[in-house]
């Protein structure tokens, strides 16, 4: 019984991961998220099944699944960022846009909850918000494939800096609670992001030594192995993990801007180039593969029953005017146009309900709905969703209004070189 039950996880598996890679097809034709037709199978293969999960049975999937895709999506985001001087404008908007969107969002959702939800305590209210103020990079990041070069990267910088923030955020917030005075508080979140930064950029230096130096056939997955075992450390001792895995991705691809002057003679480009190469494609392949089963699982989990409440409609319906309000008016003040469709690409996903499940025991709430968190996944999907294609079918339709025009002058042309002949 158990080799028949074990054939047919395996039977799963690979059916699983063959219509993920249908779904991206699917993605690049119609730009309709794969993420969205993954949580849209998942669901309808339980309601097929006729199993009802619970919390104890799936959060635990889902944490270890979250965490290794979450390192591996950010890695290969950070493996294909380059540092030119023309791209500190696009990060520095992002870092604002982000940063900005957290704080906003989060004091947004936190005044909605203790609305619409009642009973609850500004800081429980603030910890439940953080969770959902975060856009998810684990959703963009395959998604804006599509779009033209410049929205695709700063969407990219926005989506990941946002994971960052919001980590950092939560946690600092969690572990600041009990601290006496403002200044006791800055100095703790200093130290803190000055301490990753620094410890990153050390651990980044040693392991580009390693990467170059190994010999064997095998070392791909052993870079994994430590980037995943730095992470789980890193958040162990509270640093901000996802940092510093960012910070190892962007200094492993711009290994030339770092490695400079002296240190320059330390690096074997020649060795890291050729490595480099198998390590991304393993990196995109592997990152595939654990969001195709997280998001999967994320559909197993999805249940309607607490979806269609009142107060969780009309809690999500707030969140989501305010939520597109605000990046509506950011992008219109700082890129005065050509801001669609970004500014209606802030998916939940990830992040979220990694964060949401970390929640301290003694910040719980009973009264709290775990629909907020599903709606708000699926809705901010389906908008970004939306956006894509109509972007899409906007730059098709212009190009089928240039197309004509271009044949006429085309035309003229050689009916005028005919006519010198």
């Amino acid at each position: 019984m158990e080799g028949i039950s074990a054939y047919y996880i395996l039977i799963a598996a690979a059916i699983i991961i063959i219509l993920s890679y249908l779904f991206n097809l699917i993605a690049k034709r119609t730009n309709v998220p794969s993420v969205i037709l993954l949580i849209a199978s998942g669901y309808l293969a339980k309601e097929m099944l006729g199993y009802d999960f619970n919390e104890a049975d799936w959060f635990l999937p889902l944490e270890l699944l979250g965490i290794v895709g979450l390192v591996l999506i950010v890695l290969e985001a950070a493996l294909d960022l380059e540092l030119k001087k023309e791209n500190l404008k696009q990060i520095l908007r992002a870092l604002l846009v982000s940063g900005l969107s957290l704080f906003f969002n989060t004091f947004l959702l936190a005044v909605g909850i203790q609305y619409f939800i009642g009973n609850i305590d500004w800081l429980s209210a603030i910890i439940y918000a953080i969770p959902l103020a975060i856009t998810s990079s684990a959703i963009v990041i395959p998604s804006v494939n599509g779009l033209p070069k410049d929205k695709k990267e700063f969407l990219i910088y926005e989506s990941t800096l946002s994971d960052i923030l919001g980590i950092m955020f939560f946690y600092l917030l969690l572990e600041n609670i009990n601290e006496n005075g403002a200044t006791m508080i800055g100095v703790n979140i200093i130290s803190n992001i000055g301490g990753t930064i620094l410890l990153s950029v050390i651990l980044s230096f040693a392991m580009i030594f390693a990467f170059q130096k190994i010999k064997s056939e095998v070392k791909l997955f052993l870079f994994f192995a430590v980037l995943i075992l730095i992470y789980d450390i890193g958040k162990l001792f509270h640093l901000s993990s996802l940092l510093m895995i960012l910070v190892f991705g962007v200094i492993l691809e711009n290994r030339k801007l770092f490695f400079r002057g002296k240190l320059r003679k330390y690096l074997i480009e020649e060795n890291v180039s050729k490595v480099l190469v198998d390590f991304k494609l393993i990196t995109k392949e592997s990152s595939f593969v654990v969001r195709t089963f997280f998001f999967f699982v994320l559909g197993l989990s999805i249940t309607l029953a607490g979806v269609f409440v009142p107060k969780i409609l009309f809690l999500t319906a707030y969140f989501m005017i305010g939520v597109y309000g605000f990046r509506w008016l950011i992008f219109k003040l700082m890129f005065r146009k050509n801001y669609f469709p970004q500014f209606l690409i802030a998916p939940r996903g990830l992040i979220s309900v990694l964060l949401f499940f970390a929640i301290p025991i003694e910040f719980r709430i009973n009264d709290f709905e775990l629909g907020i968190l599903t709606l708000s996944i699926v809705v901010t999907s389906i908008v970004m969703a939306w956006a894509l294609v109509h972007d899409r079918l906007g730059r098709m339709g212009r190009i089928k209004r240039v197309l004509p025009l271009l044949k006429a002058v085309k035309k003229v042309g050689l009916n005028r070189d005919s006519g010198n002949d």
